[in-house]
């Protein structure tokens, strides 16, 4: 019944290698466990908002409120599509995408993260081929943009291989120092070139008319 209701709750992309699934309570508590567990080296911050750097359990709950409140704030105008990444049935990382006005607009951004046990393992580069999928196919998208520290080596290999373009970059803080952020696009047609035919979308069509017909609605008594 949840299913016909939030038909997120059903969306699924589904690759030979991974699943990348709507985060639902009980794999939001999971990943909020494995966050705690470490996402990166301490010494260095991948994100550019560090909520890696809160201690447990302030961590797991900041990291449930943060799935909560992108479920409920889910509208035309905005959302924060979290998905889990599934590989072997555990739950090993998140990929989200973010889209404002995307009904004019057709552009999403993507980010992601994979618990600290379970990278070097070629995850990365499969979630975000699955996400493209999902953006380009699943939601009919004009392009995607993503963005990462001038450092961030793993997520500058996958965003170049497959072939965005960069397209800018800021200053902007990093923990309490300014740093260098590098901006990427990919469109439509970079994409095609990539293109695989072996990922499957569940649930779409369900989802692309929650996401384009759910408006804010709020009741007061």
């Amino acid at each position: 019944m949840e299913n016909l209701i939030w038909p997120l709750m059903a969306l699924e992309v589904v690759t030979p290698r991974l699943t990348l699934r709507y985060i639902t309570d009980d794999l939001a508590v999971e990943l909020a466990m494995l966050a705690a567990e470490g996402v990166h080296d301490p010494a260095a911050m991948p994100f550019s908002t560090p909520w890696t750097d809160v201690p447990s359990p302030e961590l797991e709950r900041s990291s449930l409120s943060f799935f909560w409140r992108n479920r409920a704030e889910t509208t035309v105008d905005h959302w924060d599509l979290n998905l889990a990444v599934i590989d072997e049935g555990i739950a090993v990382g998140v990929c989200s995408i973010e889209g404002d006005a995307f009904p004019t607009r057709r552009s999403v951004e993507t980010g992601s993260w994979i618990g600290r046990c379970y990278q070097h393992r070629g995850l990365g580069r499969e979630m975000r081929q699955a996400a493209l999928h999902l953006v380009f196919v699943g939601l009919d998208a004009d392009q995607a943009t993503t963005r990462a520290w001038h450092d961030n080596v793993p997520s500058l290999t996958i965003t170049r291989a497959l072939g965005y373009t960069e397209t800018g970059s800021s200053l902007q803080q990093r923990r309490d120092q300014p740093d260098t952020m590098l901006d990427f696009t990919i469109r439509r047609r970079q994409w095609e070139t990539i293109r695989r035919d072996d990922i499957e979308l569940v649930g779409i069509d369900a989802v692309q008319s929650q996401l384009e017909t759910m408006r804010a609605r709020f009741v007061t008594h």
